[in-house]
């Protein structure tokens, strides 16, 4: 003795649940891409276009938030691999503006979105001093390896397991990179 009614409402709940999915993935997928262009843009010294583009990241972002609940939004493993990519783009670009790593205010995020953009911002700055090294710019690499560092100084602090354990592991690469840089450079003085 089957309901059927029962299983006709958990039908269409089924299927209402899989349209937000995939229009949540749709548009995470955007933030994705657009915010490694964003950086890509950052690394040509394009602060226009990428604030451009961090703008209409945002809207994205917030429109998601207004339409599911952002409750419901988190849920998706696309959506924090978005958001995750556009705190690192967030970041950098506040790095190369105001020179400093802080809160973004501009859409809701989440403490592992945080983490996981952090230790992704230390490659792009190892990227970034490396370049720097190359022009020349000798000092803007030591200023980078010591944000770095200092970035480092602060995760250490937390009790990081799981994913973000993995990210840390990275960043702590990222350190050792930006430091065989400076160590380099050093010795050819």
């Amino acid at each position: 003795m089957l309901n059927k009614k029962f299983f006709q409402n958990l039908k269409k709940e089924y299927a209402a649940r899989d349209s937000e999915r995939r229009q949540i993935i749709s548009l995470a997928n955007v933030v994705l891409h657009d915010s490694k262009r964003v950086i890509f843009a950052l690394h040509r010294g394009d602060m226009k276009k990428a604030a451009e583009s961090l703008k209409e990241i945002e809207k994205i972002l917030n429109n998601l938030d207004k339409k599911f609940g952002y409750d419901r939004i988190i849920k998706e493993g696309a959506y924090n691999a978005g958001v995750e990519e556009y705190v690192e783009a967030k970041l950098f670009y506040k790095v190369l503006k105001e020179n400093k790593v802080d809160a973004i205010k501009e859409v809701k995020l989440s403490i592992d979105a945080y983490i996981g953009g952090i230790s992704d911002l230390t490659g792009e700055l190892v990227r970034l001093g490396t370049n720097q090294a190359a022009a020349g710019n000798l000092a803007e690499v030591e200023k980078i390896k010591n944000l770095i560092n200092d970035v480092m100084g602060e995760l250490v602090e937390f009790d990081i397991a799981g994913y973000l354990r993995t990210k840390y592991d990275q960043a702590k690469g990222n350190l050792r990179k930006i430091e065989q840089v400076s160590y380099e450079i050093s010795i050819r003085k």
